[in-house]
Parts: structure tokens; sequence; C-alpha cells
């Protein structure tokens, strides 16, 4: 599919989840994450990527901490450029600070281990049943994920971002499931 078609694609994601309030999303997120919580994947998992939820996503700050208390290692995403991120260690929601496009970001320990990584929550503006995955068209999450080789990744969306099918190029990474409600 063409760039253009990927765009118009997120504008009309955009559009609906305006439609939306920040309770519905809180209430549609607090579900995910309760499947997500018990996810055998997640609960095996020794090392888990997560994301720093901004406002219209499935929303992450609980279960970062949750996992956390659980003795597991949380690792998120700090962007370093306009095309590349790293990831650091989730120490709490007190070592969070404002980073690029201000989104809170980590600012622990730098890991670089990526193999160790056994589960990575991913999200995305659109999936589908086959594992393809619209970002918000940087391409972080596809320079970042391919050195997670030993990672289960799961997408997570709310249903009206769960599509028939969403355009995917060759260097786009796949889900390896996606969770939604």
């Amino acid at each position: 599919m063409t760039a253009m078609c990927k765009k118009e694609l997120r504008k009309h994601i955009r559009e609906i989840k305006r439609q939306h309030t920040a309770t519905q999303l809180e209430e549609m997120s607090t579900h995910i994450m309760q499947h997500l919580w018990q996810h055998p994947r997640v609960q095996a998992a020794h090392t888990i990527m997560l994301y720093h939820s901004l406002p219209d996503e499935p929303c992450t700050h609980s279960i970062a901490e949750r996992l956390r208390q659980a003795g597991k290692t949380v690792l998120m995403p700090k962007v370093t450029g306009a095309t590349s991120m790293e990831l650091r260690v989730y120490d709490g929601p007190n070592t969070l600070a404002i980073g690029s496009f201000g989104i809170l970001e980590p600012s622990g320990t730098l890991f670089t281990d990526y193999s160790a990584i056994d589960t990575a929550v991913i999200p995305g503006m659109a999936f589908d049943p086959h594992g393809n995955r619209l970002g918000r068209g940087k391409g972080y999450y596809d320079r970042l994920l391919p050195l997670a080789v030993n990672a289960y990744k799961i997408g997570v969306c709310f249903a009206f971002q769960m599509l028939d099918s969403v355009p995917a190029d060759a260097h786009d990474i796949r889900m390896d499931e996606v969770l939604t409600l």
C-alpha cells in the first residue's frame, strides 16, 4: 500500500478516537490491561518491553507499576533522535521525565540486552488479524523490534482500531498476537 493510504488510515483512526471521551477510553483500557495482565506470556516473562501510553492509547500506567512490583524487569522506549529510540529500565512513576514529543519517558538504566526481552507490548494506530500494525509513521518500533529476537510481540488496541486489513510494507514488523476488547 502507498504511504498515502497509511496516512489516510491514521487520520481516520484519529477521528474515531476523538468520538470517545477520556472516560470511555479509560474504561476500555482497564479491560484491555486486565486481559494483558492475565496473559500467559506476560505472567511467565522476566523482561517485558512496554510503552508509557499517550492519552489516546490503551493506558499502561498502572500495569507498568504492577509488573515492576511483581519483580519483572520493565523496559520502556526513550526517543533519541528523529528515527531512533533506546530502551530504559522503568524504575517507577517518579523516574519518568518529559522527553521527545512531550511524552513521559523513563530515565532509568540503559538496556541493551535485547535478546533477554521475553515479551514486547506494542501500541499502534491500527492492527489486523494477521498481526499487521500501522504505527504513527516514524518507524521507531519497526527499527527496534528486530533487535528483540526472542520477544513475543503483543499489539494492544481499542476494538475500533482492529481492522480487517492494515496496509503493510516489507519492513513493517508483525505482531505475534493482538489484544483488544
